[in-house]
């Protein structure tokens, strides 16, 4: 489940994505994990054919940044150690020229590198690496040299920003266990206050010229029980701006974030902007006078809404500028003093947008159907670094300037990755019986003709506000869209009502109102499949992950249509998912109240309480350590299951949260629904 949370920033670090997400441990075991199933050890060193071991080949952009002058970019690529004994991910940063006549390997070894920066006067880099234990930040010169240690954070530090005069930089790192707290670990006696025992992000400064850590002059700026989740230099260095939520918790940043000042020499925090809902990501404007932000307009919003507003930078009241197509902005940052840039799906593409502070509409800066991603801008937003793919083409990385956009490749960052003949995606659009337009996208079997009938496959995304979009359609992911094809089916990936891209009321359509309108959309484009001689009506499949899993929960409560599902992180039972989830307010306002005033609706659309219409043969996979949607909710649906006779197998994937986290885990989800589908459509495994 996609669940939305405030958008990432420009600089956002490798830890922060990766520890977007908080998880805490499975109380226990019930399953382990056997052999990886026949679609990959049988074809591990097949390049002719799309398998997971081919997938994992393409490897993802984690973050990019731009020179000033914008003649050179840093970015990081992110790929799976698999190995013998590992199972993990590498990240490490390579530096390129704007006119793509220099790409070189930046950073080396066992420990990961990300989050670069180039130094106000374009001369260093300084990045985040845990070469030295917890992740801190290091420094460079640009064109070569030994690297050394900036920060010596306890915690390791979350993320940082360069002060305009290159003398310092700013960092959040999460407050230490205090010495008590150490020494009752230490004796095991360290029971814990749910709720009552924080650690917050705070921000500190340093000094970033090479120093001994006698001379280095380290300040902390904030403290008290506000955690920092993203902060701005003001152009003239006096002043920092920062987001804050009032705990750790991610719930608590669903429903609530301000934004405040403080003085980059120490001082008090003054409040900005201090209002019900969530405000955060703010950017000063290049003459300092302005700070832009994303709100929610003084009203919680937990579906999801990012408008875009400007500030003076000494208070006042907002102004909210023209709504974007999706409200649902990412802000990057200014181009001058008058425009805001901010980026946003766009249906099943993303795009990069100005929003000007006069009013006016928003207009959008990049073309074409795809994905527009990793956004790195040089000091004036006169250029731009970022990443593109669409669903034929992996990803890459690019430059445009800002006036008109190109597609001026950097990167062949997979050139020497086999590329088999893919199943060819199509985007696909349909009316619900309500009269409600859908779009989806449909990827045929690998070497398919024509109105020949073949198993369909029904994926359906998390969130329920994720989207599915123009990504490509052979790198790694939960489900393998190129190893289904590959293995006969179609794949039909429906945005039903609720899901981003779509604009605020699409986006909302499905409140109160999980398991109807959704599905009505979904089996709509079904039966379009049906109608169309693509899909075989007895040789229909389901599956989803989180929100999408709730759905599989759902539908085969509703249908006996499909002949085997999947139910990955699935939400069977809203009543007990709210009293455990770590995002209850998400959850709450889909349902438009408490479970306790309203005890009709969360039944009314749980699938455990219409479980005895269970037919189809469901597969149930769960992540052992998932705290967004606990393992507690597949285990009811697979006892149920079983106490009813349906077939049905329940796997748990250790040390996993909300979706796989290790390269080896990941890869065996598709295989392994494979073969349950196989078994359950009456195919011989790995027959086309």
């Amino acid at each position: 489940m996609q669940f939305l949370g405030a958008p990432a920033r420009l600089q956002q670090t490798h830890q922060a994505v990766m520890q977007r997400y908080h998880f805490w441990s499975a109380l226990l075991m019930l399953c382990v994990l056997s052999s990886i199933p026949h679609a990959t050890a049988q074809s591990a060193n097949d390049t002719t054919r799309w398998t997971p071991d081919l997938s994992m080949q393409y490897h993802a952009i984690a973050g990019a940044a731009m020179a000033p002058d914008g003649q050179l970019v840093a970015y990081v690529v992110r790929e799976p150690l698999m190995e013998g004994e590992q199972s993990e991910y590498q990240s490490q940063i390579y530096l390129a020229s704007a006119d793509g006549a220099m790409n070189v390997q930046y950073t080396r070894g066992e420990h990961s590198s990300y989050s670069p920066a180039f130094s106000p006067e374009g001369q260093h880099l300084a990045f985040i690496t845990t070469r030295s234990g917890a992740p801190q930040v290091w420094a460079m010169r640009v064109q070569g040299g030994e690297a050394y240690q900036v920060t010596d954070a306890e915690t390791g530090v979350g993320r940082f920003q360069w002060a305009p005069d290159g003398s310092k930089i700013a960092y959040t790192m999460t407050d230490p266990k205090s010495d008590e707290e150490k020494q009752r670990e230490k004796e095991r006696r360290d029971v814990q206050v749910v709720d009552e025992e924080h650690l917050y992000s705070h921000l500190y400064t340093t000094d970033v010229a090479e120093a001994s850590d006698s001379t280095r002059q380290v300040q902390r700026l904030t403290g008290g029980d506000f955690h920092i989740r993203s902060f701005d230099w003001s152009p003239d260095g006096s002043t920092l701006v920062f987001d804050h939520q009032p705990t750790p918790n991610i719930n608590s940043g669903f429903t609530q974030a301000d934004i405040s000042t403080v003085p980059a020499d120490s001082g008090a925090v003054t409040a900005l902007v201090e209002q019900p809902g969530v405000d955060s990501d703010p950017h000063f404007s290049p003459d300092g006078s302005q700070i832009a932000f994303t709100g929610q307009g003084g009203q919680a919003e937990p579906v999801g809404l990012n408008d875009v507003y400007v500030i003076a930078a000494s208070g006042g009241t907002p102004q909210k500028l023209a709504e974007t197509p999706n409200r649902s902005s990412s802000l990057h940052g200014w181009r001058a003093n008058d425009t805001v840039l901010i980026s946003e799906p766009v249906r099943t593409s993303s795009h990069l947008f100005a929003v000007p502070t006069s009013g006016a509409s928003p207009r959008q800066l990049t073309e074409g159907d795809g994905l527009h991603g990793t956004i790195a801008l040089n000091a004036d937003a006169s250029q731009m670094a970022y990443t593109y793919e669409n669903t034929d083409t992996p990803e890459n990385l690019y430059v445009t300037g800002l006036d008109a956009y190109e597609r001026n490749q950097l990167t062949t960052l997979h050139e020497d990755v086999p590329m088999p003949p893919m199943g060819r995606t199509e985007v696909l659009t349909w009316t619900a019986p309500d009269g409600t337009e859908v779009e989806g996208l449909i990827t045929y079997p690998v070497g398919y003709e024509d109105d020949t009938r073949v198993p369909l496959i029904l994926s359906v995304h998390g969130g329920p506000a994720g989207v599915y979009n123009r990504s490509f359609t052979g790198g790694p992911s939960i489900y393998m869209t190129q190893v289904f094809a590959q293995e006969g089916y179609a794949v039909l990936r429906p945005n039903p009502r609720g899901s981003t891209g779509y604009g605020k009321e699409f986006r909302y359509a499905n409140v109160e109102d999980w398991g109807n309108g959704d599905y009505e959309d979904l089996m709509a484009g079904v039966d379009l499949m049906v109608e169309r001689d693509v899909a075989h009506p007895d040789s229909l499949a389901l599956m989803g992950w989180s929100y999408g899993g709730y759905m599989t929960s759902y539908a085969v409560t509703k249908t006996d249509r499909f002949k085997a599902a999947s139910m990955g992180a699935g939400l069977p039972n809203l009543i007990s998912m709210v009293g455990t989830t770590d995002i209850p307010d998400y959850l709450v306002g889909h349902m438009g109240g408490e479970f306790w005033d309203n005890f009709e609706t969360y039944e009314r659309h749980s699938a455990i309480y219409r479980i005895d219409n269970v037919t189809t043969p469901t597969q149930v996979l769960h992540g052992a350590e998932d705290d967004r949607v606990p393992p507690s909710q597949g285990r009811e649906f697979y006892r149920a299951l079983k106490r009813l006779d349906v077939p049905t197998e329940m796997v748990l994937y250790p040390r996993t949260p909300h979706g796989p986290r290790e390269p080896k885990l990941l890869m065996d989800v598709t295989p392994r629904i494979l073969d349950w589908f196989d078994t359950h459509l009456g195919r011989a495994a790995g027959s086309e």
